[in-house]
């Protein structure tokens, strides 16, 4: 890491971060706490904590990050590059830029679901094995990504292929602003390589659908009615160990008005097969509720988009050169290994603040 390249970006940091604007608003945020009345409106209650909660984050982030930069640059004036404490400190120097890069993105959460849960769930396209094989590139690539933010990864339920690959996956991420940095994946994935399963080493295009909704918390109320649900238990199949192979402890569950259907099968007992799913159910049920009103408001400004397969987000080019670009921000990269490996801060930065200038 060189010490040019972490300055720069402390320095970009400095310049954009407004400090004195958060202080004000952190302030402002205490005075409407402070009121006699404050604590009799819970809507507004929940709205103002969770704001004064992140601002507080942000701001002590940007003061530890500062501090820590001060130190590094005065250890850099003391030591000399042949020294052993200089490559421990490069070392330090290149966390600092990892965690400024982290901060830059998180200040650009906004949405009240950014800080929570998310819930993944990848589906291949068309294409077959080639298409499968997809779906496990891309669930390795988001637990990868999922380690280095120190979120956990549960995967709930998950489909084998008969060849090689996953039909489908589903997986939970648990860790503060989760869905905040993934839901810039949501949508169709594209991959472009020579297809090791073709014997005749031809090159292949193939999709795979990334569905990224918030895990709902216990503040929303989604109602369901029990006779709504169609309820069926089945032995878990694919790996687990001997437990999920002999119990009937997998658990799905039909939502009969809007059929939407969950199921989880990688926890230990029925009941917590169960649980998991309804907390899918009522997150995919919110997420509907909430795609019916920006349908609404579109058709009432005259938008439509089409959602097909054809629309991809991003393609991922393996050969006859390598190239990561996605198609909403123009944002492109040639080190395709790296983003295989998870390192998708860039993509989702840049998406952030496309996004936050609309």
């Amino acid at each position: 890491m060189s010490f040019k390249l972490y300055a720069k970006n402390c320095k970009k940091l400095v310049s954009i971060f407004d400090q004195e604007g958060i202080v004000e608003r952190i302030h402002s945020l205490e005075n409407a706490m402070s009121r006699d009345d404050f604590w009799d409106r819970e809507k507004e209650q929940v709205r103002i904590l969770g704001e004064y909660k992140y601002l507080r984050q942000i701001l002590d982030s940007y003061t530890a990050l500062r501090e820590k930069w001060q130190e590094i640059e005065e250890w850099r004036t003391i030591l000399e590059p042949n020294e052993p404490e200089y490559r421990e400190l490069q070392e330090e120097a290149k966390q600092l830029f990892d965690n400024v890069i982290d901060l830059d993105i998180r200040m650009l959460f906004r949405e009240p679901e950014d800080k929570g849960n998310a819930i993944v769930t990848i589906h291949s396209g068309a294409g077959g094995v080639e298409s499968q094989d997809w779906v496990s590139m891309l669930l390795r690539m988001y637990v990868r990504f999922c380690e280095r933010k120190g979120f956990e990864v549960k995967v709930t339920d998950s489909l084998e292929g008969e060849e090689a690959g996953l039909k489908h996956a589903t997986f939970l991420v648990q860790g503060e602003y989760a869905y905040g940095y993934l839901k810039s994946e949501h949508g169709v994935h594209r991959l472009i390589r020579i297809s090791p399963f073709d014997a005749n080493k031809r090159r292949h295009t193939t999709f795979a659908l990334v569905d990224v909704i918030p895990e709902m918390g216990d503040e929303v109320a989604v109602e369901i009615n029990p006779q709504d649900l169609k309820i069926e238990t089945f032995r878990a199949g694919g790996h687990g160990g001997q437990h999920v192979n002999v119990t009937d402890s997998a658990v799905r569950i039909l939502h009969i008005p809007t059929g939407i259907t969950v199921q989880c099968q990688n926890e230990r007992s029925q009941h917590q097969n169960k649980a998991v799913a309804m907390k899918i159910l009522r997150a995919r049920l919110y997420e509907r509720y909430r795609e019916e009103q920006k349908r609404k408001l579109l058709e009432i400004k005259g938008e439509h988009k089409d959602i097909a397969w054809g629309n991809q987000i991003r393609t991922y080019v393996f050969h006859p050169y390598n190239l990561v670009k996605d198609h909403r921000t123009g944002y492109e990269t040639g080190d395709v290994e790296r983003v295989m490996e998870g390192e998708i801060d860039d993509f989702i930065e840049a998406f952030l603040k496309k996004e936050r200038s609309l």
